[in-house]
């Protein structure tokens, strides 16, 4: 094996990118340079490579952009009255805050070269915990803290099977996934259970919204922003980044992969938590069907926004449009009477398309 660079020798989460020279750079939405410097600090050409990617990055979030100005007309103009009405759009972003929760949760783990299938499984055990008949007696604060915490416990579990168990994470969180749905179907023998507490019932109704945003977007905007800081501008953010594109040079320049890894899945499951809680105030009840495929949107969004599934790249304002996109796409097709099939297609071929960008991004850049 090839020495690491003097600058990985050093230590530092930026020094994973150079720890070895012919491995391809690894970037989240801003990354620290890699490679030869002068006495600026970095190369002319090093400078012109980031510039670049920069560039690619805003591109591509101008294509998403793109996209979702070309739907809303699209429904402008078969739905107009329905589409544009404040109601439905209020919908529309009520419905995106609590898949787009989880997929912030989702780019950490999908950027640090990961996935978790289990995060739409994690989301139901969790709102029908947080809605039995015993946490309601709580209370507001009972049924966000249990939501939290079972989202958090089985976050754990998914951390240790894959950063000190070893397991690849596509069985690990496959395991998870079937574990917590036959969880939450035993507690519930297949039954809603109803939710009776009204300070979290009023959270959903129009009176509780704040310049006409409902509460479930307020949420999901902080998350997002949230998301976007400890991804971008703190050191949690750039060893995710650095263990995706190479662990091995992680390691190497002093980074514990495996509790980094811990950290990300933790990470996922709160994020499970919170879309729990979301999604109870929503429906005002919990069930085991809840978070059905949500696993697939949440990846299907982070990829089509950006993220790389190899890992190394991730970008969290590329989720949040592919989850908008997507979200605007059901609205549509169920205000046109369109079958759900013909739905699934429509995913399938963004998503396809999106990868297919995304290699040929990918070859233009090893150029």
């Amino acid at each position: 094996m090839k020495q690491p660079a003097p600058e990985a020798q050093q230590g530092g989460p930026d020094a994973a990118a150079a720890a070895e020279p012919h491995t391809q750079p690894v970037t989240s939405d801003s990354a620290g340079p890699a490679g030869r410097t002068d006495r600026t600090g970095k190369s002319r050409q090093e400078k012109g490579g980031w510039r670049a990617l920069g560039m690619r990055l805003d591109v591509r979030n101008l294509s998403l952009l793109g996209v979702l100005a070309a739907l809303i007309i699209v429904g402008g103009i078969t739905k107009p009255d329905q589409f544009l009405d404040t109601n439905n759009l209020q919908l529309v972003l009520t419905q995106a805050s609590i898949i787009g929760v989880v997929t912030v949760g989702m780019t950490f783990v999908i950027t640090s070269g990961g996935i978790d299938l289990s995060v739409g499984a994690i989301v139901a055990l969790s709102s029908v915990w947080a809605t039995t008949l015993a946490t309601q007696e709580y209370g507001f604060a009972g049924i966000l803290f249990t939501a939290l915490l079972v989202g958090l416990a089985c976050g754990l579990v998914n951390g240790l099977l894959v950063a000190y168990g070893g397991m690849v994470p596509f069985i690990a969180t496959l395991a998870m996934l079937a574990s917590a749905r036959g969880l939450a179907l035993q507690i519930t023998d297949g039954k809603t259970q109803i939710v009776s507490v009204d300070s979290v019932l009023d959270l959903g109704i129009p009176d509780s919204y704040v310049l006409g945003i409902p509460p479930l977007v307020l949420v999901f905007a902080a998350v997002t922003v949230v998301g976007w800081l400890v991804l971008n501008r703190t050191t949690f953010g750039r060893r995710t980044v650095a263990v995706g594109g190479n662990a091995e040079a992680a390691r190497l320049a002093g980074i514990d992969v495996r509790r980094q890894r811990l950290y990300l899945y933790l990470l996922s499951g709160l994020c499970c938590g919170i879309a729990a809680f979301l999604l109870i105030i929503l429906a005002g009840s919990g069930q085991n069907t809840n978070g059905n495929l949500y696993e697939l949107d949440a990846i299907a969004a982070a990829i089509i926004g950006g993220t790389l599934l190899s890992g190394g790249r991730g970008t969290i304002v590329g989720s949040v449009l592919g989850v908008l996109v997507f979200t605007t796409i059901t609205n549509i097709f169920a205000l046109n009477n369109l079958q759900s099939d013909v739905q699934q297609i429509a995913k399938g071929a963004i998503i396809v398309a999106a990868v297919l960008v995304q290699r040929r991004t990918a070859r233009h850049g090893e150029a």
